[in-house]
């Protein structure tokens, strides 16, 4: 890590992940400041995965001591950061006591907060293109492939946020490996309203078409795998039949996303709704700066989608 622990002369937001100085949010944060009329001032922080605890220690108390350091968004060390340094948040939230991790990292009257913001961003990218009341409606089920943060988050908005009679009928995980699935488990029996839920070791594509093949008609699957961004490929096979009317999600926007062009050779068959992580990347990021400097962000309408367009371009 190359940071300068000095006192910011200027009111400042951090950036906290593994190589934030190649993502495209660099581009795009300062063209969101000038329109939102806050500082430009957005600094990029990296750590090695599950870094040493004494860094991420000193970071925050350096955020916490420093009166210009406002507040920071936390990715790929939400839970190692949160371990290491919870003794210097001076309160948390809820998602943070249930998840154990801080997404966002914000000041309130000189007081130290962190966030787990993953659930509520989750839920607004989710709740954009599910048309309203459709569990209700319909009794589909939503089978998620990947049991990582992004789809924990997911399941905790779906158990916690839903409204009792418009759930998923059934919720469905997978995952290629099972300690992550044993944590998810865990966390769902203290949250889990009477959701029906199967966790699947599906070390291969061909496990999760079996379950893909068996879905009710509107049913929602995810790609939460990173397949297809992070690496190659698919969580499923072309042999995977999607459900008539359902929708296909991949949390990611950017990469081969070969998960949503299998969708998208039976959109027109099965009259699929096909939905990439552009919105869902929207909404992590807004949501902490509102947080952060202590502003409101709309969540749709015209300004969201002049928001978005900023992005767009910038990137």
């Amino acid at each position: 890590m190359n940071f300068d622990f000095t006192p910011r002369k200027v009111p400042t937001f951090y950036y906290i992940g593994v190589s934030t100085h190649q993502s495209s949010i660099m581009r795009v944060y300062p063209k969101w400041a000038e329109y939102f009329g806050i500082s430009k001032s957005f600094i990029g922080i990296n750590y090695k995965i599950h870094d040493q605890p004494e860094k991420y220690r000193k970071v925050v108390k350096f955020i916490k001591k420093d009166k210009n350091s406002l507040g920071a968004l936390v990715t790929s060390h939400k839970i190692d950061l949160y371990e290491a340094a919870k003794d210097y948040f001076d309160s948390v939230g809820y998602y943070t006591k249930l998840l154990g991790e801080v997404s966002c990292i914000s000041k309130r009257n000189g007081e130290l907060w962190g966030h787990a913001k993953d659930p509520i961003t989750a839920g607004l990218a989710f709740e954009s293109f599910i048309p309203k009341n459709h569990w209700k409606k319909t009794n589909a089920e939503i089978f998620i492939i990947g049991a990582g943060g992004a789809s924990l988050a997911l399941t905790a908005y779906i158990m916690q946020e839903l409204e009792s009679d418009n759930k998923p009928s059934k919720l469905y995980i997978a995952n290629r490996s099972t300690p992550r699935l044993e944590k998810m488990k865990i966390i769902h029996e203290q949250i889990n309203t009477g959701i029906n839920m199967e966790y699947f070791h599906n070390p291969n594509s061909e496990d999760n078409d079996a379950i893909v093949n068996q879905l009710k008609e509107g049913s929602l699957i995810i790609n939460g795998t990173g397949l297809g961004k992070d690496s190659p490929g698919s969580p499923i096979t072309n042999n995977a039949e999607f459900p008539k009317k359902g929708f296909a999600w991949d949390y990611n926007y950017r990469g081969d996303l070969v998960f949503l062009d299998q969708a998208r050779a039976q959109q027109k068959e099965k009259e699929l709704h096909v939905e990439n992580g552009w919105t869902y990347f929207l909404y992590g990021w807004t949501r902490v700066i509102a947080e952060v400097f202590h502003i409101k962000i709309p969540t749709s309408g015209p300004e969201f989608e002049k928001i978005s367009n900023i992005a767009i371009e910038a990137k």
